[in-house]
Formats: C-alpha cells, structure tokens, sequence
C-alpha cells in the first residue's frame, strides 16, 4: 500500500500560497477498498489518500480533489493509471471518470469484481464495528446479484427505477450531479436508468426554472411519474414527454409534494400484493430489490400462524403486509412510520388485513407508547443511519424470536449489530444483496436470534 520512495508530488507551490492541496497530483500504489466507492492509497509522507476511478493492487496518479496540508486525509481521482488491475474494464458509461457523474463508483470494474469488492466492504466493517467474522455473522462472503443482473463485463443492467436530476441552471438541461459537488454533468442517457425511466425523454427536454427533475417508472404496473422543484420564482414548464405521465410539485413554502396532473401516487408491485406510493415517498430502486428483500426476510424469521409482530420504518407497509399474510388471521402486526403521507398509504395498502395497525411518528417514541412487553418477530428497515441504541436497547426487551434487520449501510448495520450483541442477540445469518449495480451501496438482511439459542 506504501507508495514507492520515488513517490513524489508532481508540482510543487510556493510557501506562501494556501495549504490547500486541491490538484497536487501524487504517484501512488493502491490499496484495499474502503467503505464509500473508494480506495485507500498514502503518500511518500504517510498521508492517507481515498483515492476513486481506481482498484486495488493499481499503480497510479492520483490528483486531489479536497484536502490540506496536515489533514487527516485527503480525496483524490485516479487520473492515470500506470498498472490496471486484472479487474479492470473501460468504463461503458461515457459520462464516468474523474470530474465527470458521481452516480457510480464502479463502471471500471467488471461485474463480479464490483461484487467482491463490496463484500470485503461489508466484512471489514463487521470486524471493526461489530467485532464479528463473516462466519460469526453466518455469512458465505458473497454479494448476490438481483435476478437478470448477472452480465458479462461491458454490459449494464437497467435497474434505476427512480433517478433525479439536476437541471443545469444555464442551459436548462436535464443532467446529474457531480462526486460530492452541485454541479451538473449534462447526459444524454443514463445506462443505469430502468427503461420506464429513460423512455420518458426527460434528458431530451429543456427544464429552464427548474432545479430538479425526479422521474419515477413503477414496478409491475405502467405508472409514470415526474417531480419538478422549482427554483426560487421558477414558472412549472409544459410538461410534454415520450409516455404519459403524472406530473407533481415541490412547493418553495413548505416542501411539500403537490399533484398539478394525474395521480398523486405510482402502483408498485411486489409479494403478489400492489402497494400505492404516494408523492415520491420511499420504495426500493432496483426492480428486484423489493421481492429479494421480502423473501430473504420472510425465510430468516419463519413467520407462524398467530405471531404478533412489528414492522419498524415500515414505509408503506411492504414486510407488514408480507407478515400479516403469513402469520394469518390470528395473527396481528404492528407498523411504525414517521412520514404522514407513507402511514396513509401504508393504512390504504392493508386495508384489508384487519389486525395490523400502523402508527405514526418515530420509533423511539412510538414504541414505548404502545404498552407492548412482548412480540414473537421484529422487521425493521432503518433509514441510512440506522436504528441506534436506545432503540436497540428497547428492542431487544421485547423478547422476539427472531428479528430481520434490513440495513443499506454495512456501517451503520455493524454498529447496530454490536448493540443488539449488548442486548442478548446474536447474528444467525446474513445475507448481502447487490441491488444497486455500478455504485458501492448495498443491501443486507441480518436474522437475528437470541444468543441463549445457540447455547
């Protein structure tokens, strides 16, 4: 990982000039990934470098693009590259590379590499974070691709159901923005854009006055959706594209999202129920994401007929209605979601199972509330951040038998795996998903079970 002695920064500045090193280009070896689309290199002075555009094993220039003199680190662009990597491929998308989209962390690696490299992401952040190898976690090490996925280098699946772009404020084109920047890359087409996405023509279209457009291609129906944000006194375009669709705003006073034509929701399909999504609110990107996801959480918990369960961060009510059809009549399910419009879509999608309720705010405060002591399964689906341990804590009181943790961050999944550890819960299996190709994220499912089971 060390650099060579010959290592040298190519350039030098003057003494009296700003200690930013924004440009400074150093020759570099490259070593392992680390967790955000990036890997690790150092200088010639031991100063640490994430370097992107790059794989491990490489030699090449790195030119920096944030940091100082006596940072803790700094962020690079591989620029050159002197020594690829067997896994290297080039880039199919004609709009990655250095300065160029941030969408994607890994159009220059082929396929499988990608997979592997997320799965030492994973691994390294369960050791640190949890303490845990993939064999305590009951992990194979493998990253598996969604259904339709698995394609020879070069190729790129089409899985971004929902992609938003940026609007260029001088030009008035459609693009996306730049790693870790407010600018906008103009494209022509996203490779990774679903076909119900780039079948709108949106990047073809001129959204002068707008700052973002956020199209949206269901899955298992034929809806299709546009949100327009506005800039400050921007006039609402014509909206004119290739396919119908149903046109919502963001209003500048209070941020919320407003029909202007069509539906205010898409109909999304999934565990062979149809579930309404209301104003852009969550549902998962990858076509395949939301059946993988349910399956593997419905196989790790083996639902029982008359189980009481919880859904936590339920959204729109996709594991509790998954539950609620397994666990049956008997059988009743909780929900708890923050966001207003999701509970009321949540409350619309299972309306028809009369023993699942779901309640509105946030976990931590929801759940005390509710007077429950006890529950036989858990799903909880956190946001980016996770769950946190006063809620963990609160969890792992409640005795379940088993809990399906759904994390698509290694990161903050691995912390929370340390506090349910704290809690008497250890992890039976887990299981890691590669539902969004070409980038860094990942999803895992974490059964877990208390550690008194092992025994």
């Amino acid at each position: 990982m060390q650099a060579e002695p010959k290592n040298a920064r190519v350039g030098t500045r003057a003494e009296d000039q700003p200690t930013s090193l924004v440009g400074a280009e150093y020759e570099v070896e490259v070593g392992p990934v680390a967790h955000g689309g990036h890997c690790i290199a150092r200088t010639a002075e031991g100063q640490v470098l994430f370097v992107r555009h790059t794989l491990p094993g490489e030699r090449v220039v790195a030119r920096v693009t944030e940091g100082e003199e006596g940072a803790r680190f700094l962020r690079a662009d591989a620029v050159r590259v002197l020594e690829a990597s067997k896994d290297r491929v080039p880039a199919p998308c004609p709009y990655a590379g250095p300065g160029r989209c941030g969408g994607c962390d890994w159009q220059h690696a082929k396929p499988g590499a990608q997979r592997r490299l997320k799965g030492e992401v994973v691994a390294e952040q369960l050791k640190r974070l949890a303490g845990l190898t993939p064999e305590e976690a009951g992990w194979d090490g493998t990253v598996m691709p969604a259904e339709g996925d698995k394609l020879p280098a070069g190729e790129v699946p089409q899985w971004r159901t929902r992609v938003q772009y940026a609007v260029d404020p001088a030009t008035g084109r459609a693009g996306l923005r730049r790693h870790r920047s407010h600018e906008v890359e103009p494209v022509e087409h996203c490779m990774i854009a679903a076909e119900g996405v780039s079948e709108l023509g949106v990047e073809q279209r001129d959204w002068t006055g707008m700052e973002t457009v956020e199209a949206i291609a269901a899955t298992g129906s034929q809806d299709r959706q546009v949100i327009l944000t506005p800039r400050p006194g921007g006039r609402l375009p014509l909206v004119e594209l290739d396919k119908p669709v149903s046109v919502l705003r963001v209003e500048e006073k209070d941020g919320g999202v407003h029909r202007v034509h069509g539906r205010p929701f898409v109909r999304e399909r999934a565990d062979g129920r149809t579930h309404r999504v209301g104003s852009g609110g969550f549902w998962q990107v990858h076509p395949k994401a939301a059946d993988t996801l349910v399956t593997a959480v419905m196989q790790g918990l083996l639902p029982r007929k008359g189980d009481m369960a919880l859904d936590l961060y339920c959204g729109v009510g996709l594991f509790a209605g998954a539950l609620a059809d397994r666990i049956g009549d008997k059988g009743a399910v909780l929900g708890v979601e923050s966001g207003k419009r999701a509970v009321e879509d949540a409350r619309h999608n299972l309306a028809d199972f009369p023993r699942v309720r779901v309640e509105q705010g946030k976990v931590d405060s929801v759940l005390p509330r509710t007077g429950i002591t006890e529950v036989d399964l858990i799903v909880l689906d956190p946001p980016r951040s996770g769950a946190g341990r006063k809620t963990v804590a609160h969890l792992t009181s409640l005795n379940a038998r088993r809990i399906a943790y759904v994390a698509c961050d290694p990161a903050a999944l691995a912390r929370d795996l340390g506090y349910f550890r704290e809690g008497g819960y250890r992890v039976r299996t887990l299981r890691v998903f590669d539902l969004f190709p070409m980038t860094h994220h990942v999803e895992c499912v974490a059964i877990l079970e208390p550690a008194a089971k092992a025994v």
